[in-house]
């Protein structure tokens, strides 16, 4: 008999959680420059009085505020209507009418998936630090990532630690590189290796920057200045713009840290990060995250990839069976082989294989609806945990009334495409107060931790908040085996 153990600890969005935004009108637009000509048109004294209430409004909220607008003037002072020299109240005045906060997790905090911290330093004897990422969704349902970390102790009980009351994004780093013969293995992938791209990196080193190769496009855009040639250009550096870096401040509270939609496909938002615990063959360790971007009409998976939780490079995922949500890295390689769960047909659960880690070709169904429950859809919730009795995946089950549920398969260690236990019931279904939401009667999770035989599951509430459980694994693993594959 499986007892889960439900825990009081609910983590529920707080709009007080605010994050400075550009607020930027279309640089061409008559408003922009009608805007800027009033601020240029104050004279000091009223400069400095503005800035004074502005501040003293919005210090208590925001760390580096002065920092922040000069950054947003920086941005909009190449369109100045004037080429004199302006004061540092003035610049940081300017940033303040081009900022707007942003209340990221003011509609949801949700889909959680939880790691080992890479810095266990001064954790207490049987517990583990661990990281929570989460889904924070606000105004227009844009959805962000953010962070929490905790322990989690030997009995399978979780402290959270207080997340900090000021967020910040991450500052791009401008001279990252891409690899030619990588970028051009996903240019044909994206059915853009022609002439027009092979000429154009044929300008390029073997490594190259973001600047370089707008600069490689605009001259061949010169020297050839048909439409066509044109749209290669211009998907070949969508491309370099849905692959990036960008780095935290390294002092800040993981807390702090929010990844926010960056490049053009994330514009809409990123949604449901599973973080996977990643052991090489040599034994070094990255943390990798499948997510989905979505750009307000497609969706595309993504990959995230960090070794500290500061700097953070993300790729895009090619190849025909790049496609759909819920995609999950098993934690190391199966017989030399890349391996991650997904969901290609909306309906059953995947698996597929690959010697590189961005590109992926064939999949093939491993599981199927069975039950009641999930009759409608089958997907996975989160990355499998390795245990010795073979690969644990949490599943989601959707079944009457779009009801979700979370369920369990297990799979063989050496061939994970053999099931060899699977859960008859749900192992988690919405009960009272669970069944009420933004989404109702919806419980799912993007992740689990293993720690002392005790499993650890953080999931949401119908869309809107998230709360933890636990269990011990060997309950499930035998209740799992018994009821067969």
């Amino acid at each position: 008999m499986i007892e889960l153990i439900r825990q009081p600890l609910v983590i529920r969005p707080n709009p007080t959680r605010v994050l400075l935004r550009p607020f930027l009108p279309p640089p061409s637009s008559p408003r922009t420059l009608r805007i800027l000509s009033r601020i240029l048109a104050l004279s000091e004294e009223e400069v400095a009085a503005q800035l004074d209430e502005v501040l003293r409004g919005f210090c208590d909220r925001h760390q580096k505020l002065r920092a922040i607008f000069i950054d947003r003037y920086d941005l909009i002072s190449p369109i100045l209507p004037s080429d004199r020299p302006l004061s540092e109240n003035r610049r940081q005045l300017i940033g303040a009418y081009f900022t707007n906060e942003y209340s990221l997790e003011s509609a949801a905090l949700f889909n959680p998936s939880i790691v080992p911290a890479p810095n266990q330093d001064g954790v207490p004897e049987g517990a583990v630090r661990f990281y929570l990422s989460l889904r924070a969704t606000g105004e227009g349902h844009i959805s962000s990532i953010t962070f929490r970390s905790g322990l989690a102790w030997a009995n399978g009980s979780v402290e959270l630690s207080p997340a900090s009351k000021f967020v910040s994004e991450p500052r791009p780093i401008p001279n990252a590189s891409y690899q030619r013969d990588l970028f051009r293995r996903k240019l044909a992938e994206l059915g853009q290796d022609n002439t027009t791209s092979r000429k154009i990196l044929g300008t390029l080193e073997d490594t190259f920057t973001l600047d370089q190769l707008r600069a490689a496009v605009s001259a061949h855009n010169r020297q050839f200045p048909q439409q066509e040639f044109a749209i290669t250009g211009e998907r070949m550096i969508l491309l370099a713009r849905s692959n990036y870096d960008v780095a935290f401040d390294p002092d800040g509270d993981i807390s702090e840290r929010i990844i926010f939609p960056f490049s053009p496909s994330e514009s809409n938002g990123i949604e449901d990060a599973r973080i996977t615990r990643f052991v090489a063959e040599d034994g070094s360790v990255t943390y990798f995250a499948t997510y989905t971007a979505y750009d307000g009409r497609v969706i595309l998976p993504q990959l995230l990839e960090t070794r500290d939780f500061v700097h953070f490079a993300t790729h895009t995922l090619n190849g025909p069976a790049v496609q759909n949500k819920g995609m999950a890295l098993f934690p190391k390689k199966i017989n030399g082989r890349y391996a991650m769960l997904s969901r290609q047909d909306n309906e059953n659960i995947h698996i597929m294989f690959s010697d590189q880690l961005h590109f992926w070709h064939e999949s093939h169904v491993i599981v199927r609806p069975r039950e009641p429950w999930e009759f409608v859809q089958l997907g996975n919730c989160g990355p499998p945990v390795e245990t010795a009795r073979g690969w644990l995946v949490l599943t989601h089950g959707v079944g009457p009334m779009r009801k979700y549920c979370i369920g369990a398969i297990l799979l063989d260690l050496a061939d994970p495409c053999r099931v060899i236990g699977r859960l008859s019931q749900p192992l988690i279904k919405p009960e009272g107060e669970e069944r009420e939401g933004y989404v109702p009667n919806v419980v799912y999770t993007c992740g689990s931790l293993l720690h002392n035989r005790r499993l650890i599951i953080p999931y949401a509430l119908s869309d809107s908040a998230t709360t933890f459980a636990s269990l011990a694994i060997d309950d499930l693993l035998e209740a799992m085996l018994e009821s067969g594959s």
